[in-house]
């Protein structure tokens, strides 16, 4: 996955969390599972920058 894809995915899932929030509140489960899935998605992007700065450092 690119580095663009996984912006648009985050955003996308980003613009979900707060559409979910406005309408149930933050206490809701869905709003709880959708908070976890924006976490691992930024969790992966952080991975994924880490490492390509980690590669291109080493060149």
């Amino acid at each position: 996955m690119s580095k663009q894809e996984m912006i648009r995915l985050i955003e996308t899932k980003r613009n979900e969390l707060m559409e979910i929030v406005a309408k149930r509140g933050l206490n809701a489960a869905v709003t709880i599972q959708i908070s976890q899935e924006l976490d691992s998605l930024l969790n992966q992007y952080n991975e994924y920058m880490y490492k390509r700065k980690k590669r291109l450092s080493s060149q």
